[in-house]
């Protein structure tokens, strides 16, 4: 198959979807691998290795005419004004022509739609099912380990303080107090991250089997006075709670979070806005001087007063809420990014072309959009479509669905 790679025009997106070392991997496969000009630079991945990979460097166009085309996020996936690049790119493909990347459509359902009325097949990696054989695709862990690295970062570098303990001829100085909200993959890493530098670190997760992966990582797992036999849904997701709960949370959480000098909130669920863990109130009662970052900032955000890709400062507190923590740093997220999404494309084509009836989960769980029709059933749901019966036949194309 022709294989294509477009550079990415997402505001602040520095990765790339294919790096040479994969499309060495997929030559070898006996697929055409087309590259479009500069789509590796800012990963650090120049025009000249993609050649020496096996890839023909071209057009955005002659990439965008490939069978399956690779992205970090899909196009026409944009929610926002300016991702209009995105939606221009749907013109260019073909019908048929199969994308793969990431799209968060049970966040952002509606673009979905738009995918499928330009009669292409999508795949969205977000909703890799959690089972063992699709762990070396999933890209949602790979990028989130990378960015609690990078959240942990931003903190230690804009906290008026110095994270580890020191001794010196003039006194000794206590290491950082850190609070971890959320010990997800991007959680445990920022944990870890913290730890490596010499702080001191707390964290909490409404999930009881996070307190193990805390403690294993050097964290000290904080225990609030909550019933969370409920907290925790498929797959190890952590499970919406009502808001009581999370009204009650916030209360007995507000004493942790004055007494940190570092608050790193990452709590998320899938499919749903993040969990408001910190009020304004909250960030009042910090001494000034310290930080939080809000890497749940993309879904909304765990902070009240953080505002997306920008630091303020509230009451003396800086506050940062990046939306793409994982393109910080380019060259390792491409990486682990590649790896992933191409063990997913070998694991789509098979002996007789691309599987996209099968009924194997990972396939099934990640096709968003097939032959001018949006076929997730849970994505139908949210737009207002009817569920599929396959009794029934196909349903009528999406265009002739809309409400």
């Amino acid at each position: 198959m022709q294989i294509g790679v477009i550079h990415e025009r997402t505001p602040g997106e520095t990765r790339v979807a294919l790096t040479p070392n994969e499309v060495h991997s997929l030559t070898d496969d006996g697929h055409e691998v087309i590259v479009e000009y500069g789509a590796g630079d800012r990963a650090g991945h120049l025009d000249g290795e993609y050649r020496d990979a096996g890839a023909r460097t071209a057009t955005r166009t002659d990439a965008l005419a490939a069978d399956l085309v690779l992205q970090v996020h899909l196009s026409g996936s944009g929610h926002r004004a300016e991702d209009t690049d995105s939606a221009q790119d749907l013109k260019l493909l073909r019908p048929g022509t199969i994308l793969i990347g990431l799209a968060n459509p049970l966040s952002h359902p509606e673009p979905v739609r738009r995918i499928a009325e330009h009669d292409v097949t999508a795949f969205s990696l977000d909703l890799l099912p959690r089972i063992t054989r699709a762990q070396a695709m999933d890209v949602l862990s790979s990028q989130s380990s990378i960015a609690g690295y990078r959240a942990a970062l931003i903190a230690a570098g804009q906290v008026n303080k110095m994270l580890p303990m020191m001794t010196t001829a003039a006194g000794s100085l206590p290491p950082a107090r850190v609070l971890v909200l959320g010990a997800g993959v991007a959680g445990l890493q920022a944990i870890a991250t913290a730890r490596r530098l010499g702080a001191v670190v707390h964290a909490y997760d409404i999930r009881a089997a996070a307190r193990e992966q805390v403690e294993s990582v050097g964290g000290i797992f904080v225990d609030l006075p909550l019933d969370t036999s409920s907290a925790e849904g498929a797959g190890g997701y952590a499970q919406a709670q009502g808001e009581d709960f999370y009204a009650r949370q916030r209360e007995v959480l507000g004493n942790e979070v004055a007494a940190s000098d570092i608050v790193i909130a990452t709590a998320q669920v899938p499919g749903r806005p993040a969990p408001l863990l910190v009020t304004e109130d909250m960030v009042r009662a910090m001494r000034p001087g310290s930080v939080i970052v809000d890497a749940a900032a993309a879904q909304g955000g765990n902070c009240a007063v953080s505002v997306p890709d920008q630091t303020i400062e509230h009451f003396g507190v800086s506050i940062t809420a990046p939306t793409n923590l994982a393109a910080g740093a380019a060259a390792h997220a491409s990486r682990l990014y590649a790896r992933n999404i191409a063990n997913f494309t070998r694991h789509l084509i098979g002996n007789d072309g691309p599987r996209l009836t099968s009924d194997d989960p990972i396939i099934q769980d990640t096709l968003l959009a097939r032959e001018g029709h949006v076929v997730h059933s849970q994505l139908r749901a949210l737009l207002g479509l009817d569920p599929i019966d396959p009794a029934a036949g196909a349903p009528h194309p999406v265009a002739s669905e809309r409400g």
